[in-house]
Formats: C-alpha cells, sequence, structure tokens
C-alpha cells in the first residue's frame, strides 16, 4: 500500500484521526486526481470528477473532526474511498 493510500484510509478510520496532516493529505488527493487550489483565506478548493469541495486549514495544519467528516462525505460522493483505490 502506498503513502498515499494510508492517507486516504486514514480519513475513514473509526474513531476519527485527530492528527492528519493537511498538506500530506492534499498530496494524496492529487496523486488520485484531485486538482487542490490554495486560497489566501485559510481553505482549499478540492476539485475531483466535477465536483468542488471546501476544505478550511488550521495554522496547525491538522483537520478537525468535523473537516475530516465532510471531506469524507465528499470523497463517498466523488468514489475516492479505501476500498476503490
Amino acid at each position: 500500500m502506498s503513502k498515499h493510500e494510508e492517507k486516504i484510509k486514514k480519513l475513514f478510520q473509526h474513531p476519527i484521526s485527530g492528527n492528519i496532516n493537511t498538506t500530506r493529505l492534499i498530496h494524496a488527493l492529487e496523486h488520485f486526481g484531485a486538482k487542490v487550489d490554495m486560497s489566501k483565506k485559510h481553505r482549499a478548493l478540492i476539485h475531483i470528477n466535477g465536483k468542488e469541495h471546501s476544505l478550511t486549514l488550521s495554522h496547525r495544519n491538522e483537520l478537525s473532526k468535523d473537516s475530516i467528516v465532510k471531506l469524507r462525505h465528499f470523497l463517498q460522493e466523488v468514489d475516492l474511498t479505501p476500498d476503490k483505490l
């Protein structure tokens, strides 16, 4: 399993992991075909399969549990889940 697959799998773990590094996660999403635009307002706009998701970034470079849940739902919607990698 690649390091990119590991990052996607970590998003779907139960209980939700509290230490997902956003930089590494963004690299993993790009590896699987996402286009990520960084905004000046601490947001990352993720584009996959014609759909878009806005991810709020923290200064600590980690995601909140709420952000992880929202991202998880978005990735399920665009079929980027651990069982489909």
